[in-house]
């Protein structure tokens, strides 16, 4: 049987990395985004070319209907998902100092990163529960997508690293939540990663990455974050959840 994922943000960037490497390991895959499907068909279609199932719930995790819509067509049709990936979010529409955030930018942010995964997880955790008790061979696994931001500041855009460290702590809490009943949850933290995210700033990392910020020193890629998630997905680390994964080229190390 053709175990089940749910990717949020799955069309594009580190999302369509980490349901590419899903479909490698013989994932079937739920992909949420908020385009119309047709604008993400190629997406689609370039993970169906894997040979695994591929269907498109569009809905946005930062709303209560969209997540009322995403919920419908993940368990309306397939139950509970056996990996769910918190991978929806968003930069600040402008990079502004701290000084100057607005209301507006962090209640759109946190409502984006934050918000909606713990409601989103909240939901699907308690379908795993479900499964669970209905079969106990059921197999359910957390996987959140949070960021170096969760510990490292950018003041130009506190309300992304506010967002950031609060999946960090989602993430705990949901590991102790489910951890009585066999259902792992990580947080897998990127670093300086090239996607369309990053685009605008890419100048300024080639220099910085140039300069020694990062210990390997390159750009990270979806691919990157892809093989973590898929790890963890397929239960290389059992005695390890609540744990966060680095895929950040060593950025993070403390260096003289």
């Amino acid at each position: 049987m053709t175990r089940t994922a749910l990717v949020t943000g799955g069309s594009r960037g580190i999302g369509l990395g980490i349901a590419e490497r899903l479909a490698l390991d013989g994932w079937g895959l739920i992909i949420n985004g908020v385009r119309p499907e047709a604008e993400a068909q190629a997406a689609l279609e370039q993970l169906r070319s894997r040979g695994v199932p591929v269907s498109y719930a569009r809905g946005d995790v930062g709303s209560r209907e969209g997540r009322a819509a995403i919920l419908e067509h993940v368990l309306g049709r397939y139950g509970a998902p056996q990996l769910l990936v918190n991978n929806a979010g968003v930069a600040p529409l402008e990079r502004k100092d701290l000084l100057e955030m607005s209301e507006e930018s962090y209640d759109r942010v946190l409502g984006i990163n934050l918000r909606g995964p713990l409601f989103l997880t909240q939901a699907i955790a308690r379908a795993m529960l479900e499964a669970k008790a209905k079969d106990a061979a059921f197999g359910g696994c957390i996987v959140t997508i949070s960021s170096i931001s969760a510990t490292v500041a950018s003041i130009n855009r506190g309300e992304y690293c506010v967002a950031k460290a609060g999946l960090s702590m989602l993430t705990e809490l949901f590991a102790t939540r489910l951890g009585p009943h066999g259902i792992p949850v990580y947080e897998v933290r990127p670093g300086v990663i090239r996607t369309d995210m990053t685009a605008g700033v890419e100048a300024k990392y080639d220099k910085l990455i140039a300069d020694g910020l990062c210990v390997q020193p390159r750009w990270g890629s979806p691919e990157d974050v892809g093989r973590a998630v898929a790890a963890l997905a397929r239960g290389d680390f059992p005695y390890s959840t609540g744990q966060v994964v680095m895929v950040d080229g060593g950025l993070t190390i403390p260096r003289l």
